[in-house]
């Protein structure tokens, strides 16, 4: 496998995690009945890998590995 591909997997799967964690904080904020502070966590999170998501696409941006294009 190339890196090119390696790194695309790389951002699907935090991407994925991004997803995750917000529909974990959805499911704590729904179930939780006292305040145990779970879906703070759980947005903290999701907050934490979306940053790490944007830094990756940035670099992969910046080294040429992704090619952005305009929309028509």
């Amino acid at each position: 496998m190339s890196f090119t591909t390696v790194y695309k997997a790389i951002l699907v799967i935090v991407f994925l995690v991004v997803i995750f964690e917000l529909g974990q904080a959805l499911y704590f904020m729904m179930t939780d009945r006292k305040d145990t502070g779970r879906a703070v966590w759980a947005l903290t999170r999701r907050v934490a890998f979306s940053l790490l998501l944007i830094v990756l696409i940035v670099i992969g941006i910046v080294t040429g590995v992704l090619h952005p294009h305009g929309v028509r």
